[in-house]
C-alpha cells in the first residue's frame, strides 16, 4: 500500500511539472508573438541578445544545484534527519545567493562589455535591466529544490506559472506603452519588455518565500548534521556535471549569436542596427520553432522513470514497447508540425505578426527551414531522454558538442558569404540538430542492443503521411485564397483541414496503439475516446 502510495505521489509530481512545463512554454510563444507586433526586427534582436546572455548566466547558476538539493533533502527526510535537511538547506541558500549575487553584478557592471562582445552595443540596456532576475531567480532555483525534495511539486508549478504571466502582462504592458505612447527608440521598447521576466521572478520569489514560511519543517529532532563543507562539497559533486551537461546549448547559442553579428558587420559590412534587425527577423522563426518541442518534454517526463524502472527489472519486452511507442508518439506529432510550419511558413507569419509584415514576410524564409528542423529538435529530445534512462548521461553532452561545432562553423562560414547572409543561420540550426539528432539515434541503438527499436518500421507510416498532408496544405492554401477568401481566413481553414486529412490518415494506417497513447497525459481517455485498444 506505502509503495502504491509513494508511486502515486511521484506520478502526480510528474504530471503537476509536466503541466506546468507545457503552460509555460505556451505563455512565453503568446508572450513573444504580440512582442514581435509591438518592437519589429530590430527590437526583437536586441531583446534576444540580452535574452541570450541571462540564459546563459541562469544555466550556470542554477542548472544542476536545484536537482542537488533536491536529492539530498530526500534522502535525509527517508533517514528521518530533520537537522539535516535544514541545515543543508541553510548551506544552499548560502551557495545560491553567492551564485545569483555574482551572476547579476556581471550582467549589470559588465553589460557595456558585453554587449559590445556581442557586436550589439544597444543590448546594453536589456542586458542591465535585467540583471536582477538572475539574482532572484537563484533563489527560486533553491526553494524549488527544496520544495521538490520534500516531495511538493505544487510550489514549483505555482510559481513557474505566475513567473511566465507576469513576464507576459507586465512585459507587454510596459513594451507598449513605452513604444506606442512615448515613441521611445527600439532599444529602451526592449528593456522595457525585459522587465516583465525580472518582475516575474520577484512574484515567483515571494510566492516561495510565503510557502516556506508556512509549511517549514516543525519538530525536534535528535540527528547530528553533517559539517556545512561536507554537504557544499556534495552539492558541488552533483550539481556541477548536471550544469555542465545543461549549459552546453545556452553556451552554444551564445557563441552563435555572437558570430552572427560579427559576421555580418565585418564581413559583409552591416551597419550594427541593421544586423541586429536581421537577426532579429531570424528569431521570429525561432519563436515558432521553439513551440512543438514543447508537447515533446511531458512525453520524456514519463518515459525515464518508466524505462530506468522496466531495465533494472530485466523487463527487456516492456523497455522495447515504451521506447517505441515513444518514437511513433514523437514522429506522430513532430513529423505534421514541422512540415505544416515550413509548407504554410508565410501565411502563418502574416497571419501572427499582422502589424510588421514586411518583418513577416523576410522571417518565412527563416522558418521554412527551421520547420524541417523542429523534426530532428524533437527527435534530439526523446533520445536524450533514452539515453539518460540507460544512463548514458554524457552521450547527449558529447553529441551537443559535435552539433554546436557544425553549427559555429556553419554560422561563420555562410553568414560571411553575400549570397546567404542571415539565411546563413537558419541552415546552421537545421545542421546542428541533424547532426546532434544522428548521433543519438546512433548511439541509442547501439546501447539498447536487441532491445533497440526498427527505425524504418516506426517513421514509414508517419513520413508517408505527413507528406500527404503537407502537399494538401501546400495546395489547400492557394485554392483557398482563389476561391476568395482572405489570406487570414485561407491559412487557419487550410490548417484544420489539413489537421483532419492527417488525423484520418493515422487512424486508417493504423499508426497509434493504445500503448502509445498512454505515455501522454490523459492518454487513456484519448484512447478510449478513438476507441483504440
Amino acid at each position: 500500500m506505502a509503495k502504491n502510495r509513494q508511486s502515486q505521489n511521484f506520478l502526480g509530481g510528474v504530471a503537476v511539472l509536466a503541466a506546468a512545463a507545457v503552460i509555460v512554454k505556451l505563455i512565453s510563444a503568446v508572450y513573444k508573438i504580440p512582442l514581435g507586433n509591438i518592437l519589429d526586427d530590430e527590437g526583437m534582436g536586441h531583446f534576444n541578445m540580452a535574452y541570450n546572455v541571462y540564459n546563459f548566466l541562469l544555466q550556470l547558476s542554477t542548472a544542476g544545484f536545484p536537482l542537488a538539493l533536491s536529492k539530498l533533502t530526500s534522502e535525509a527526510l527517508a533517514l528521518g534527519r530533520g537537522n539535516q535537511v535544514r541545515r543543508q538547506f541553510r548551506v544552499a541558500a548560502g551557495l545560491f545567493f553567492v551564485l545569483g549575487l555574482t551572476a547579476s553584478a556581471i550582467m549589470f557592471f559588465g553589460a557595456a562589455p558585453l554587449s559590445e562582445l556581442m557586436h550589439d552595443s544597444l543590448a546594453y540596456y536589456p542586458i542591465r535591466v535585467l540583471s536582477p532576475a538572475v539574482f532572484f531567480v537563484c533563489l527560486i532555483g533553491c526553494c524549488r529544490g527544496y520544495t521538490q525534495g520534500r516531495g511538493n511539486m505544487v510550489p514549483t508549478g505555482l510559481s513557474q506559472i505566475l513567473e511566465a504571466a507576469c513576464k507576459l502582462v507586465v512585459g507587454l504592458g510596459l513594451a507598449w506603452y513605452v513604444m506606442k505612447v512615448l515613441r521611445a527608440p527600439v532599444e529602451i521598447g526592449a528593456a522595457a519588455a525585459i522587465f516583465g521576466v525580472t518582475t516575474g521572478s520577484v512574484v515567483a520569489m515571494l510566492v516561495l518565500g510565503v510557502w516556506l514560511l508556512r509549511h517549514r519543517l516543525r519538530g525536534n529532532f535528535d540527528d547530528r548534521p553533517d559539517g556545512s563543507g561536507a554537504i557544499l562539497k556534495r552539492l558541488l559533486i552533483i550539481g556541477v556535471p548536471i550544469t555542465a551537461g545543461s549549459s552546453v546549448m545556452s553556451i552554444i547559442t551564445l557563441v552563435d549569436q555572437t558570430v552572427v553579428m560579427a559576421r555580418l558587420q565585418n564581413a559583409l559590412g552591416f551597419a550594427e542596427d541593421a544586423a541586429a534587425a536581421l537577426y532579429g527577423q531570424y528569431t521570429f522563426g525561432m519563436t515558432l520553432f521553439n513551440l512543438p518541442p514543447t508537447f515533446v518534454y511531458p512525453v520524456t517526463i514519463s518515459l525515464i522513470p518508466a524505462v530506468s524502472a522496466a531495465l533494472t527489472r530485466k523487463n527487456d519486452l516492456q523497455a522495447h514497447r515504451l521506447i517505441s511507442s515513444s518514437f511513433r508518439l514523437i514522429a506522430m506529432l513532430a513529423l505534421p508540425a514541422g512540415i505544416g510550419l515550413s509548407v504554410l511558413a508565410g501565411p502563418i507569419l502574416q497571419l501572427l505578426y499582422p502589424a510588421v509584415p514586411d518583418t513577416a514576410a523576410a522571417a518565412a524564409y527563416h522558418l521554412q527551414i527551421l520547420g524541417v528542423a523542429v523534426i530532428f529538435v524533437c527527435l534530439m529530445i526523446l533520445t536524450n531522454a533514452i539515453l539518460q534512462a540507460c544512463g548514458r548521461v554524457y552521450i547527449p553532452i558529447v553529441t551537443a558538442v559535435i552539433g554546436g561545432a557544425v553549427k559555429i562553423a556553419t554560422t561563420y562560414t555562410l553568414c560571411g558569404n553575400p549570397d546567404f547572409g542571415i539565411k546563413g543561420a537558419p541552415i546552421s540550426t537545421l545542421l546542428c540538430y541533424v547532426v546532434i539528432a544522428s548521433l543519438n539515434l546512433a548511439a541509442a541503438a547501439a546501447v539498447l542492443g536487441k532491445n533497440r527499436p526498427n527505425y524504418l518500421r516506426l517513421f514509414a507510416k508517419p513520413v508517408a503521411a505527413t507528406a500527404l498532408m503537407g502537399l494538401f496544405a501546400h495546395f489547400g492554401f492557394g485554392a483557398l485564397v482563389g476561391l476568395g477568401l482572405s489570406p487570414s481566413l485561407a491559412v487557419l481553414a487550410d490548417i484544420a483541414a489539413a489537421a483532419v486529412l492527417y488525423g484520418i490518415l493515422v487512424l486508417a494506417l493504423r499508426m497509434v496503439t493504445r500503448e502509445d497513447l498512454l505515455l501522454m497525459p490523459k492518454g487513456e481517455k484519448i484512447a478510449r475516446w478513438l476507441r483504440i485498444r
